[in-house]
């Protein structure tokens, strides 16, 4: 699972391919670290998290809410074209960057931490190549 877009910080996890997406929502927004932007003190969660029908669960959009985190999740049995692709495409696009790597791509480690650690260089690998991005343009 990855949360990641344009000036914003990325996180991940690594968990089983049995897991389902929901359980392992909560534990990846308080992953993600403080947020630079205005003065003051740095924000420490993001305002909104989009996620697709498989993050719906009454109970984590109450834990979102108690976070003061707007969720945009599509509700089940809606029809498609909620507009949410717009938005999470930047999700799909890091996972499409992390699946580059080969070693990402098809998992030949067998211990956890390893691959773990795989998955920290090429996060950050994206993230030094999105700032250099940013510095050419300015």
């Amino acid at each position: 699972m990855i949360a990641c877009g344009r000036g914003t910080p990325l996180a991940c996890s690594l968990t089983g391919g049995n897991r389902n997406d929901v359980s392992e929502m909560i534990p990846l927004v308080d992953a993600i670290p403080p947020v630079r932007g205005r003065r003051g003190r740095p924000r420490r969660r993001p305002r909104r998290l989009y996620g697709d029908r498989a993050y719906h669960s009454r109970e984590k959009r109450r834990e979102l809410r108690r976070r003061r985190i707007q969720a945009k999740i599509a509700a089940p049995k809606t029809p498609h074209g909620s507009g949410l692709g717009k938005k999470r495409w930047v999700v799909e696009r890091t996972i499409a960057w992390l699946h580059q790597y080969r070693r990402l791509r098809v998992r030949y480690e067998r211990r956890n931490d390893i691959h773990e650690a795989f998955l920290a260089i090429g996060c950050s690998l994206i993230c030094l190549k999105l700032l250099q991005g940013d510095a050419t343009s300015s």
